[in-house]
Order: structure tokens, then sequence, then C-alpha cells
């Protein structure tokens, strides 16, 4: 992937979650302000699901930011293995890979909240 795209991918990647976290913040935040002490089941499942999805895409993230690593460092080990230009490692694409994750379960829950009533 070239640099250009990679940036832009990042780019577009961290402004599409800069507008639906605070969705989903402001969803959720209702939500509990709404349920009081007592929430019902769905409620419950709700703010269950909310440490469980966080814990999976933290892994997930950090899962695809490793492995994008050892593929840069292959690449790199393979050209300088072979006499040719060593190329640098496009830190773009790994950070991009890693917040792919969390991007696709932000974007998710943002479409998913949308569509369900608060009460």
């Amino acid at each position: 992937m070239t640099r250009r795209r990679s940036s832009s991918r990042l780019a577009r990647q961290a402004t599409e979650l800069a507008v639906a976290v605070p969705q989903v913040v402001a969803h959720r935040l209702a939500r509990m302000a709404l349920s009081g002490p007592m929430p019902n089941a769905r409620d419950r499942r709700e703010f269950h699901g909310m440490g469980q999805e966080k814990v999976h895409a933290f892994w997930q993230s950090w899962f695809a930011m490793g492995w994008a690593m050892v593929e840069a460092t292959q690449k790199a080990w393979m050209a300088a293995l072979q006499g040719a230009r060593v190329p640098w490692i496009d830190t773009h694409a790994i950070v991009s890979r890693g917040l792919a994750p969390v991007h696709r379960k932000a974007r998710a829950n943002a479409k998913r909240l949308a569509r369900t009533r608060l009460r």
C-alpha cells in the first residue's frame, strides 16, 4: 500500500471514529441515566456487552498491529538479504490496521444504537 493511500485511510478511519464514538457514548450515558439503579434485562445486556467488546477490540487491534509489524519486518529482511534497498516500515499502515477493529466496532455500535429507542 502506498504511503498516500495508507495516510488517507488512517485519516478517514480517525475521522469516522471521532464521529461515531461520541454518538455511542451519548446514547449509552443516556441509557444509564434512564435505567436508574435497577436496569432491566436489555440494559444489563448492553452494559455487560460494553466491557466485553472493548476487551475484544483491544486484542484484535493488538494482534493486527503485531501481524502488520511482522509482515513489514519480513519485507525489510527479504530486501536486505537480496541486497536491495531496505524499505521504511510504513507506520501509517500498521496504525491503520490496529485502528480497524476499533473503528469497525464503533461504527457498528453507532448504527445499531441509532436504530434503538432509549425507552
